[in-house]
């Protein structure tokens, strides 16, 4: 079984070796391809790799290559963990905004849109290299914003999946603080990527948020950047994304006194890379756990698992809405429980959600239709249209100045930007 990694020179890597090592009985890979343009940091990721494998006593093979052909030749499932300009394109994602009074924020707000401007095109390039050579084989993508990416690889017929790792670390959080096993808890997860709130608990099928919420209010609310009293009014976890929308102007002059977290995870990439190139690292450093991506192996394995497996389990991920959320159109992407088989992901029926959700998830859709728009076929007009449908941009100078910014900051990854 092979097992194909886009974007394999990533930091992030070595984690998902890990699980693939750790997970072997539930996903027997024999052959993990590593696919990156960026030869010395494939180099270094792959030797890493390689070692953490042998060191665990995995047979699997690893296929260091800048080919998407050659990488997915053979493979049953490719996944997508690509960053179209690096950490510094993600630095002037997180600190352009704060110019306009805006959350700089890698995946939202107007970060976000010109993350999905620089990278919607290259991954469709990519994805339609990979149907080419492996047409049966499913994409799983992790590549942020994973809505409007998920969106854009369903709507060009593509075999996808969207991932995200903020769902298996609830369940986690709630398992940890019950003193159970994670196996045992099931979320009431529901919303976008990076806009979801988990409305219950279920330990052994009985919700236990209430509890939850009375014991552990504090902790969980300061994990989140919020006040206790919102969860415990609400009777909800909000996703720590929710933060930039519910305390917007403090997260704003917080992100105006330090460094973007861009700068940071650059500093932390150098030192990994360091460590990645010592022959002595057979295992994953504890430093790559501050890199962000938290249980995103058990993620990825549990999901490529179910869909070569054809188990039919339940699991949160980014599939077509249907009409799972009726305020949504069909077409929509959410991220909610699914039944994962062989032949994809099947949304599970939510229950109604409250105008205090649904109005915030339908804006926000909106705003990922225009954004994909603007992706798709460029166009000063479509990005400004997209930043104004956004709620945390939403007015009209704001939106008229970022994009100017936007596109002047980005003008190398997009090609139509010079005559906007």
């Amino acid at each position: 079984m092979r097992i194909a990694v886009v974007g394999g020179g990533s930091t992030y890597t070595p984690e998902l070796v890990d699980g693939i090592a750790r997970l072997r009985e539930e996903l027997p890979v024999t052959e993990l391809a590593l696919i990156d343009p960026d030869p010395a940091r494939l180099e270094l990721v792959a030797g890493v790799s390689r070692r953490m494998l042998a060191h665990a006593g995995h047979p699997a093979r690893v296929l260091a290559t800048s080919s998407v052909a050659e990488g997915a030749e053979g493979a049953r499932a490719v996944l997508f963990q690509l960053r179209v300009g690096g950490q510094a394109a993600r630095d002037v994602d997180e600190t352009l905004p704060l110019r306009c009074g805006c959350v700089g924020q890698e995946t939202t707000g107007a970060g976000g849109l010109a993350k999905a401007l620089r990278t919607v095109p290259v991954v469709l390039e990519i994805a339609s290299a990979v149907r080419s050579i492996a047409p049966e084989a499913w994409i799983v993508d992790f590549t942020n914003p994973v809505g409007i990416v998920t969106r854009a690889l369903l709507d060009a017929g593509h075999r996808a999946i969207g991932l995200c790792n903020v769902a298996i670390g609830f369940q986690r959080r709630f398992a940890a603080l019950l003193g159970a096993d994670p196996a045992r808890i099931s979320l009431g997860h529901a919303g976008l990527n990076h806009l979801t709130w988990e409305r219950a608990v279920h330990l052994d099928g009985q919700d236990v948020l209430p509890a939850l919420l009375r014991d552990h209010a504090p902790e969980l609310a300061e994990s989140l950047g919020l006040r206790p009293e919102l969860l415990r009014r609400l009777g909800v976890v909000p996703s720590y994304y929710l933060r930039y929308f519910y305390a917007h102007d403090a997260v704003v002059r917080e992100q105006r006194t330090k460094p973007s977290r861009a700068a940071e995870v650059a500093a932390m990439e150098g030192r990994l890379l360091e460590l990645y190139a010592d022959p002595s690292v057979v295992t994953k450093p504890d430093l790559l756990s501050q890199r962000g991506g938290a249980f995103y192996s058990e993620a990825a394995v549990a999901l490529i698992a179910s869909l070569l497996g054809d188990r039919g389990d339940t699991q949160v991920v980014n599939v077509r809405n249907g009409g799972t959320l009726p305020f949504l159109g069909e077409e929509a992407v959410i991220e909610v429980p699914a039944a994962v088989t062989a032949s994809g992901a099947v949304p599970l029926p939510v229950p109604p959600l409250e105008p205090l959700y649904a109005g915030l998830i339908a804006h926000v859709s909106a705003y990922e239709s225009l954004a994909l728009e603007a992706a798709l076929h460029g166009g000063a007009d479509r990005v400004r249209d997209a930043l104004l449908a956004h709620p945390l941009i939403g007015q009209d100078e704001s939106a008229e100045e970022l994009t100017g910014l936007l596109l002047e900051a980005n003008r190398a990854h997009l090609p139509w930007a010079a005559g906007r």
